[in-house]
């Protein structure tokens, strides 16, 4: 199973993802309160503005703090990142 960095740490399983996708339209607010009222989102921001919303195919929405092109990014590069490279190599 392949894992991507989503930002500050938490990974998700790149075989779950099923969209990607910016948070600015009203379908996708819509799509983030629906989730939130139902309790299947997962809330990985830590506290700063949501870049990226990732579903996936359990129906969870993922909300991010990364940009969603340097999450697709990362899925093409095949999960690391520069950035990743350093945090790895620090701890």
């Amino acid at each position: 199973m392949k894992f991507i960095n989503i930002g500050f740490g938490n990974m998700v399983a790149v075989d779950r993802i099923v969209a990607l996708v910016s948070p600015d339209s009203a379908p996708v607010k819509r799509l983030i309160q629906d989730a939130k009222d139902e309790g299947r989102t997962i809330d990985v921001t830590c506290g700063r503005r949501t870049r990226a919303v990732i579903i996936t195919d359990s129906e969870h929405v993922i909300l991010s703090a990364i940009q969603a092109e340097t999450i697709a990014n990362r899925l093409d590069d095949g999960g690391m990142d520069d950035e990743d490279d350093e945090e790895e190599t620090e701890t």
